[in-house]
């Protein structure tokens, strides 16, 4: 019995992560000697999560629904444009992060109706609806930086706890621990996964996938403002661009698929996620550690996920595999 804990323990998803994890801390600290693991690049590393940290739950969620959302980058620049132009009008800080808020999730609710109701595309949807939140806000800033002077929200993205953990990290565990939760021992996380495992299967057992698919999608259109406005507070101005959430808009993807999330849905769990986003992160910033040109690290980081994707793939195929023997 023991014997078979310890298998199980061994070839467990989370097991192999930690692994992965362990590796990738051991190797950057060789390769730095030990410059990779201090306190001042653990801080870095913790402060880099936050951001990616709501992108990757909100992917994580779409992900074993079985949808993708390609907008939410965009989604995010805009909610920190959003709340820089209130804050900078006078507005009080909550009312601008409410406000930015409620734009965010219009604009996830009209990619949840164009794909639920009009049956189009979730890749081209939310590619052509990022497009035109990116030109969009280019047009109202004029392409400039809107400044942040609100106390309270520059506390919130950059004081530290115990000068050793970011709030915004702390908010970003939080997010994690509540979702994780949600999803893994809530009845609507048990939708979620059938949902995403067989669509067809859910509707007859009488579910309403589309109900779950509009929640999902207005859910992640607020995760992506929140991350936004996370980078605007910590940067003190709201940004245009294809700098910040919008390029991170594929780290959230990454990391939870590298945390074990299946691309056809109804697998995986945000622990993983989390420990996927961690091994991201790590690698990143070990790169940069390293002094590894900026065009290198985007190419190690996309040749990441195609590895990430690869592997996917193979479990994927192993499960239909496992499936087949069984009937």
């Amino acid at each position: 019995m023991k014997k078979f804990i310890i298998n199980k323990i061994l070839l467990s998803k989370l097991f192999t992560l930690l692994l992965l994890l362990s590796i990738v801390l051991v190797v950057f600290t060789m390769l730095t000697d030990g410059a990779f693991f201090t306190r001042r690049n653990i801080i870095n590393i913790l402060n880099s999560m936050a951001v990616v940290a709501f992108l990757t739950i909100g992917a994580g969620m779409l992900l074993v629904s079985g949808y993708l959302d390609f907008s939410t980058g965009a989604i995010g620049t805009m909610s920190g444009i959003v709340m820089a132009m209130l804050l900078q009008s006078g507005t009080w800080w909550l009312i601008a992060v409410i406000a930015a808020l409620i734009v965010a999730g219009c604009i996830g609710f009209v990619n949840a109706l164009l794909i639920n109701r009009f049956r189009l595309q979730a890749f081209i949807t939310t590619m052509a609806n990022a497009s035109i939140i990116t030109g969009a806000v280019f047009i109202v800033t004029q392409a400039k930086s809107v400044p942040i002077r609100d106390p309270v929200i520059s506390y919130i993205g950059t004081q530290m706890i115990g000068g050793f953990l970011p709030v915004s990290v702390l908010l970003a565990i939080v997010a994690f621990i509540i979702y994780g939760v949600i999803l893994a021992k809530t009845n609507f996380g048990m939708k979620v996964y059938l949902v995403g495992g067989n669509p067809l299967a859910a509707r007859l057992a009488g579910l309403n996938p589309r109900r779950i698919s509009f929640l999902l999608f207005i859910n992640n259109a607020l995760l992506g403002g929140i991350s936004g406005m996370l980078f605007a507070a910590r940067m003190k101005m709201g940004t245009t661009g294809t700098t910040g959430v919008n390029s991170n808009q594929f780290a959230g993807l990454t990391a939870a698929i590298i945390g074990g999330i299946s691309f056809g849905g109804g697998e995986g769990g945000l622990l993983g996620a989390f420990v996927g986003l961690l091994i991201l992160n790590s690698f990143n910033n070990g790169m940069s550690v390293i002094g590894l040109h900026t065009n290198w690290q985007t190419v190690a980081s996309g040749a990441l996920l195609l590895v990430a994707l690869a592997f996917d793939f193979v479990l994927q195929r192993s499960r239909m595999r496992r499936k087949a023997a069984d009937l």
